[in-house]
């Protein structure tokens, strides 16, 4: 059976991610900060059937996330795909953090996720390939949210890393560009979302492409 790791698997794209690919009849692997998180994400998936897996960790905790990585692959085998959706989402201007907030907010935003492909994707490589899938945002850059703004630049800049260092070996990295507010309902509507994880992952080698654009038109 195939298997799909979220890594940040809120209410929100999260979830809504681990049902597409539990549609599909992916086994899962999820993983939140919070227990109760976690928990409700599993419940969200429960009719579906498939197998579910699940950890806790803080993202910006490097050993945490190394054993919560740990404990899903041993039960689940090497993932498929693998889903980065943490972020640390909070408006801030210019000169208003000061220099270890910005460190914590990168961790969360860019640290979490290299750490989980450096634990993760070599043995997608050696297992043959997989997607490693970020959602991010923040296309232009906003004044009023200065830590995810260069968060988000960092993510793009971790894609094109991850796709020359794996790419070759059938890794495709690729980035979820989200720009504008989810919510259920609206054009920002998390199954909406979902779709493009799964579009991603199925894409042909010789079609990859490493950035998709939401912008909800």
């Amino acid at each position: 059976m195939s298997t799909a790791v979220v890594i940040g698997v809120g209410p929100g794209i999260g979830t809504a991610v681990a049902r597409r690919f539990a549609r599909e009849g992916f086994s899962l692997g999820l993983v939140a900060r919070r227990a109760e998180t976690v928990s409700d994400a599993a419940a969200a998936v429960a009719d579906t059937g498939v197998p579910v897996v699940t950890a806790t960790a803080d993202v910006a905790d490097e050993d945490a996330l190394h054993a919560a990585l740990d404990t899903l692959t041993g039960a689940l085998g090497t993932p498929d795909v693998v889903v980065y959706n943490a972020a640390l989402v909070r408006p801030d201007a210019v000169g208003e953090l000061s220099l270890r907030e910005h460190r914590d907010a990168w961790a969360v935003n860019v640290g979490g996720a290299l750490v989980a492909a450096a634990r993760l994707a070599p043995g997608m490589t050696q297992r043959g390939g997989g997607s490693f899938l970020i959602t991010s945002g923040m296309p232009q850059v906003k004044p009023e949210y200065v830590s995810l703004s260069l968060g988000k630049a960092g993510v793009r800049a971790l894609v094109a890393l991850l796709d020359a260092t794996y790419g070759p070996s059938g890794v495709h990295a690729a980035a979820v560009t989200v720009d504008g507010p989810v919510a259920p309902g609206t054009a920002f509507d998390p199954d909406v979302i979902a779709a493009h994880y799964w579009d991603l992952h199925t894409q042909a080698r010789a079609e990859w492409t490493h950035d998709v654009l939401h912008t909800g038109a």
